[in-house]
């Protein structure tokens, strides 16, 4: 389940959001890899849930492997989901 403010990090292929999983849980940072909700366009149906308050951490870790997300959204309803980052702007995420 998705509580309302957590953010979602949207990859484009399953391979690389495993990837991502794998070395933020070797970080042993709280994050979920989850079905990508269906009020999201993805790729490869999967993405990332975690809590802002490891936004940072997150971003900064896997810009260090080149393993950036498309995208991240965070949750502000039950059905309404607020774009707050996309790779191609080549800027930190505003959380």
């Amino acid at each position: 389940m998705i509580q309302n403010g957590q953010l979602l990090a949207v990859f484009n292929s399953a391979h690389r959001v495993m990837k991502a999983e794998s070395i933020l849980k070797k970080l042993r940072l709280a994050i979920l890899l989850i079905p990508a909700p269906r009020a999201l366009s993805t790729d490869c149906g999967l993405a990332i849930r975690y809590d802002g308050d490891i936004s940072d951490t997150i971003f900064h870790s896997l810009a260090s492997e080149k393993l950036l997300p498309t995208s991240i959204y965070r949750k502000e309803s039950d059905s309404h989901y607020e774009l707050i980052w996309v790779s191609d702007r080549g800027e930190e995420p505003d959380v």
